[in-house]
């Protein structure tokens, strides 16, 4: 595929384009948004307050590399038919796809018992404990996904996106300097220390994730899309990222103009949300609240979901939100595990949340450069994609892309593994 092709208009804007767009709307924008999880939001939360707008400029390079990973996903999908564990498992042999499934199911299991996390801390702030909103939600999510058609969960699912515009709008009440903003945005902070490259890190690790790259193909596969109707799907991609990063600039943005300012210290995304009570009042805190629990019941429901689909599809298992437990059993028992053990994590007296999700993390970071290198073997392979394939200009960005999310990962990796390595990298 060339540049030119990416960029190219979807031609006529008449009833039918636009009819078929919105047919084909829903894995681009739902992957993308649900990357903005419990995690996510305490990632940006944390950017705004600890640094400012000094990392706004990010946002930007941020968004090309996060629709360069997930188009290329979609594109495999569209024209393959096949999900990512389906083709890895046939051009690299069923021992590198298990330890790879292995891998990710290790990873999800953290980022999950995170989302329910997010649940809890979210409701707590309404005065509702934990041990009731842990389990409803639980239950919530497996009745959907369950009992639900892909048609019903998609669109419940793109329903959730939508109460992700709390965060602009409570961005807005915090009155920042919007000269500031812009000014940041598109000037790189040049004042660079440990603490920061290591908020960096996290901002881009959080942003492309491993179980983002095999959701969006699979649900591109089960959606039906082909490589006819391929050109509304892209657009989906594209609109999907642009509208989940414009999320993430927003939560810096608002945390920056209020807990930045004022000196507060917080240590997660329910900290933001009760920070902002005192300095714009309690309508932002609400629905800082209403975001982060929105958030987290929506990646509670498509984390298991994805993990699901690839461990199913890696395997050579039946899958799919349409079947039932007699046809497709592996699938629906893998995904009521990872629930019931996530939501069973949470409320387990004592259990060591910190040290799941630390492990998650640093498993995380050693597996995603091994999926963008598949992914780029895969997509540059004629017999599988055809004309399809990566054209020279964007293959050069795909691989630029790569190294630099590989090398970031790699120090973030190793900067949890052994605390202080970023800082002896700077020489400080």
């Amino acid at each position: 595929m060339s540049l030119t092709s990416f960029f190219s208009p979807l031609g006529k804007l008449n009833r039918r384009n636009i009819m078929l767009f919105l047919a084909l709307l829903g894995p681009g924008i739902i992957t993308a948004n649900v990357d903005n999880d419990a995690g996510g939001i305490t990632t940006y939360s944390l950017a705004g307050a600890q640094f400012g707008m000094s990392l706004l400029w990010m946002m930007l390079p941020t968004t090309v590399a996060l629709v360069v990973v997930q188009e290329m996903c979609a594109r495999m999908g569209a024209v393959t038919g096949k999900g990512l564990s389906d083709l890895i498992r046939e051009s690299f042999g069923v021992r590198i796809t298990f330890y790879v499934m292995i891998a990710l199911l290790l990873t999800n299991l953290g980022n999950t018992v995170s989302e329910f996390a997010g649940i809890a801390a979210s409701m707590e702030l309404f005065g509702v404990s934990k041990y009731l909103s842990v389990p409803l939600g639980a239950v919530a999510v497996w009745l959907l996904i369950v009992k639900g058609s892909y048609r019903i969960v998609e669109k419940v699912f793109l329903v959730a996106c939508v109460v992700y515009l709390a965060y602009p709008v409570a961005a807005f009440m915090s009155g920042p300097d919007w000269g500031e903003v812009l000014h940041a945005s598109v000037v790189p902070d040049m004042h660079i220390t440990p603490s920061s490259v290591t908020m960096m890190i996290g901002v881009i690790g959080t942003t492309i994730a491993p179980w983002m790259q095999f959701y969006q193909q699979a649900s591109v596969v089960e959606k039906g899309i082909t490589k006819e109707d391929y050109v509304f799907s892209r657009l989906d991609v594209i609109v999907g990222c642009v509208m989940a990063i414009v999320v993430a600039f927003f939560i810096v943005v608002a945390c920056a103009a209020t807990i930045f300012k004022a000196g507060i210290k917080i240590d997660t995304a329910a900290d933001a949300a009760m920070a902002l009570t005192p300095l714009v009042g309690e309508y932002a805190t609400g629905l800082f609240a209403v975001g982060l629990f929105n958030a987290s019941i929506f990646a509670a429901c498509v984390l298991p979901l994805s993990t699901a689909y690839y461990i199913c599809e890696g395997m050579g298992w039946e899958l799919g939100v349409d079947k039932d437990f007699r046809e497709a059993p592996q699938f629906f028992w893998l995904f009521t595990l990872i629930i019931a053990f996530s939501a069973g994590a949470i409320l387990w007296p004592d259990a060591p949340l910190i040290a799941i999700m630390f492990i998650s993390q640093v498993v995380n970071g050693a597996v995603l450069p091994f999926v963008l290198i598949f992914m780029l073997r895969l997509i540059n392979d004629k017999r599988l994609m055809g004309d399809y394939v990566n054209g020279p200009v964007f293959n050069t960005i795909a691989w630029a892309t790569v190294v630099i999310v590989m090398g970031l990962t790699l120090i973030m990796t190793i900067d949890l593994i052994h605390p202080g390595f970023i800082a002896l990298l700077m020489g400080r």
